[in-house]
């Protein structure tokens, strides 16, 4: 590797400068991940960016090549084993050292002569393995070595959906919840191994690392069977390795009043358990709501329509309106037109963001009675030539264009 300028690997992988190697390997393998260019076709910062990653962690996986980085605050090739003599190189402009130029190092990956643009994600050239097969076989997680690696994760979180009726989201309810989950193998404790002697790995054979061969593109990294250390202990039989078991649980969740479809109620640690004994997740409720034939709801707000007879609408009236908590009577003004809408506030659905409540909003319906009986064709006769309005006034200005 040569190296021209001082660049700060801690920085690149986010690590302590007294990072040790399990965490370089940790923040190494979520980073190439993240930025890989097969994950981010077209991308040159990423494809940059998962370069400079690669660069970073090869000075830094090698104790040597660390050691002379730390020293110097870069690492070449052709800087001699123990460190360069006293006087050193030639001091850079800024005051730091400028290295002299080498051939690229033969550890991490080596994409001389390859063309990112020319890939083929789903079928690389010359083979047929695709390529993000290849890679995520290099960074697979398996074996309690890996789990090792994964030191004290958190567990995953879980979602389980559950149907609810309108009156049990309005008010809350108990329910009773089945699911299945990871839980930490209580043989041995989440570790996934019961101890006993280390033996070489198979995979890797002691060498902690894996190359394999693909076309242009030679990759290595760390054995994902001993995540990097050589060695692997026996497995727990009662989990295989993995440090969890899969167990079902039934349980009570408390549902508070004022869900909707779409709403998430956390359960706290009955997710997924964690790595070695790490705390577990959460269990996300996500509910589904039926609707009611009178209520609808939109948000906290519930909307009703309420019929009304020509001559409440007219003289006004005192009118009967169900609620989500039982009849209340609300005032119709005289006058009132069909479609005219009517607030009662703080009759809405209880709100989750704290103790309030949303609103009621009544429509009216005007309602037109049938008129069969001469007596009253003539009442309304009457009434249309005591009250000559014209409904239709601002409809007679509409210039239609020819």
């Amino acid at each position: 590797m040569a190296v021209g300028t001082q660049k700060d690997y801690y920085g690149t992988l986010g690590v302590d400068r007294k990072a040790k190697p399990e965490q370089i390997r940790k923040a190494y393998r979520h980073l190439a991940r993240k930025h890989h260019p097969d994950v981010n076709p077209g991308n040159k910062t990423a494809e940059e960016k998962f370069k400079d990653i690669q660069e970073a962690y090869e000075v830094l996986s090698d104790e040597k090549k660390r050691q002379i980085y730390d020293q110097y605050g870069f690492y070449s090739d052709n800087i001699p084993q123990g460190g360069y003599p006293p006087g050193g190189p030639s001091a850079g402009p800024g005051g730091g050292y400028t290295a002299g130029q080498g051939q690229a190092g033969n550890q991490g990956f080596d994409f001389s002569g390859f063309d990112f643009s020319d890939l083929n994600p789903r079928e690389e050239r010359g083979g047929g393995s695709s390529f993000r097969d290849l890679f995520s076989q290099i960074f697979s997680r398996g074996g309690a070595q890996e789990a090792e690696q994964e030191d004290f994760e958190r567990g995953s979180d879980l979602e389980h959906h559950l149907h609810l009726n309108f009156w049990d989201a309005i008010q809350g309810t108990q329910v009773r919840v089945s699911l299945s989950r990871n839980e930490t193998c209580p043989k041995c404790h989440g570790k996934g191994t019961t101890g006993g002697a280390a033996v070489t790995c198979p995979t890797c054979g002691g060498t902690g690392k894996l190359t394999r061969q693909s076309g242009a593109m030679r990759f290595a990294g760390p054995c994902p069977q001993c995540g990097g250390t050589g060695k692997q202990k026996p497995r727990c039989p009662e989990c295989g390795g993995s440090g969890h078991i899969r167990k079902p649980e039934t349980f009570e969740v408390r549902i508070p009043p004022g869900v909707d479809t779409g709403s998430r109620v956390r359960v706290p640690g009955k997710g997924n358990a964690g790595g070695r004994g790490a705390e577990p997740g959460d269990l996300y409720i996500v509910t589904d709501v039926e609707p009611h034939p009178v209520f609808e709801r939109r948000g906290d707000n519930i909307y009703v329509k309420l019929p009304v007879t020509v001559s409440e609408a007219a003289l006004g009236a005192k009118v009967e309106v169900p609620t989500i908590d039982g009849p209340s009577t609300i005032k119709i003004p005289p006058g009132t037109q069909s479609g005219q809408r009517l607030r009662l506030r703080g009759k809405g659905t209880p709100s989750l963001r704290g103790n309030v409540r949303g609103d009621q909003f009544v429509e009216v319906q005007v309602v037109v009675p049938r008129v069969a009986d001469e007596r009253s064709k003539e009442i309304l006769r009457e009434l249309a030539k005591l009250n000559p309005e014209d409904p239709r006034r601002d409809l007679k200005d509409v210039k239609v264009r020819s």
